[in-house]
């Protein structure tokens, strides 16, 4: 992976972050940063296993939208296991 992709990686992985925060609360940029990288895992193993596919053209906004909801998964079983 080159430093190109890597920086645009961690750019998705804040704004997905930070979009789930919005929706599920939280905050911090590295919050923001975590919640968003690993939602992109998640939230990819998810879309792909369900077959699912969003029908935009765009791959930038279709991996945010992916990142998205995994990272609010993410956010949302952390606080369930946190109790």
């Amino acid at each position: 992976m080159d430093t190109r992709s890597l920086v645009i990686f961690l750019l998705i992985g804040v704004v997905a972050g930070f979009l789930a925060s919005l929706i599920v609360g939280g905050g911090g940029l590295i919050t923001y940063l975590v919640s968003g990288v690993i939602g992109s895992f998640v939230g990819g193993y998810l879309f792909t296993a369900l077959n699912i596919n969003l029908g935009i053209k765009s791959p930038i906004v279709t991996q945010i939208i992916t990142s998205t909801v995994g990272a609010i998964i993410v956010v949302v079983i952390a606080r369930l296991i946190a109790g």
